[in-house]
């Protein structure tokens, strides 16, 4: 027999009367350490609930399935859906709570924005993208917003709220159009090998290969990651200790020399880099290798 969920008004609070607010806002700390950190799940038929992650850890319970948050991330929940919460004692955040009838659109209606709001989300955000960045300042915004009684108050409440949901929206549809068929992210890394093979030696950094192949910084990280687990610097400085490796072994320039090649004016910082990705000095390196190689 299955257990009944609640429908709350917030969090605890029986539904009865009608609500005397269109919005409310107060810090995820502040609710949840009522209930010992766990928001036991239950659902909202009249409110949309947007819940802003800025530090901490915990689960989002959708229906059946527990989700991990990790901040800094947007919780978005539509009226009846079963969910709950378990949060960190370091949680902290916002949550965001409006009539359903002040949504810009109807969740469910035959639009982008409607299908959007009908069906849960947690959308991770990047601080180094300027939209996710705008997000997260707008949120803040709201929050000091709704604290502070001032002089049209609830035009800019209204405000901050349309503009966070619907860039909101856009970033997770964007990062939904990203999760590319493995053929396509294949075909990149290709690309991106071909690219570093050229120009690893003038030591370009990783916006450069991601213009190249077209994408965002942060888009040809997310591919790099989840194809070798590494990010595209690691695979650049891989190649180049690749090679200074071949030609300290196969060569016989100095190390000051092979160092010049590879692109280091300094033949100091040279070795630095070489110590972190080897453990050795390029010289003690060498010495160990062609002892291992005489006595194959």
């Amino acid at each position: 027999m299955s257990r009944q969920v609640p429908t709350y008004e917030l969090y605890g609070e029986k539904t009865g009367r009608e609500p005397d607010f269109w919005v409310h806002c107060e810090t995820i700390r502040s609710r949840s350490s009522l209930h010992q950190w766990e928001i036991r799940p239950h659902r909202h038929e009249s409110f949309f609930q947007i819940l802003y992650i800025e530090g901490g850890s915990g689960d989002a319970i959708f229906g059946e399935k527990s989700h991990a948050i990790r901040p800094p991330a947007i919780i978005t929940v539509p009226p009846g859906l079963n969910h709950g919460f378990r949060f960190s004692r370091d949680i902290d955040g916002l949550v965001i709570t409006l009539l359903r009838s002040h949504l810009s659109h109807p969740p469910g209606e035959r639009s982008h924005l409607g299908e959007w709001f009908a069906t849960p989300h947690l959308t991770p955000l990047d601080p180094d993208n300027a939209e996710a960045a705008y997000v997260m300042q707008t949120l803040r915004r709201l929050g000091d917003e709704f604290e502070n009684r001032r002089s049209g108050r609830n035009e800019a409440l209204a405000a901050y709220v349309a503009l966070a949901l619907r860039l909101t929206a856009r970033i997770s549809h964007e990062r939904n159009t990203h999760e590319l068929p493995a053929n396509e992210n294949e075909r990149r890394m290709e690309m991106l090998s071909e690219l570093i093979q050229q120009h690893f030696r003038s030591h370009k950094p990783a916006s450069f290969y991601a213009r190249e192949l077209g994408l965002s910084p942060t888009h040809l990280t997310r591919i790099v990651r989840s194809m070798t687990g590494n990010t595209p610097h690691e695979l650049i400085a891989g190649k180049l200790v690749e090679e200074a490796k071949r030609q300290l072994v196969f060569t016989l320039g100095s190390v000051q020399e092979i160092g010049f090649r590879l692109g280091f004016a300094d033949p100091a910082y040279f070795s630095r880099f070489f110590v972190k990705y080897t453990g050795e000095t390029p010289r003690v390196w060498r010495m160990k290798e062609k002892v291992r190689l005489e006595g194959v």
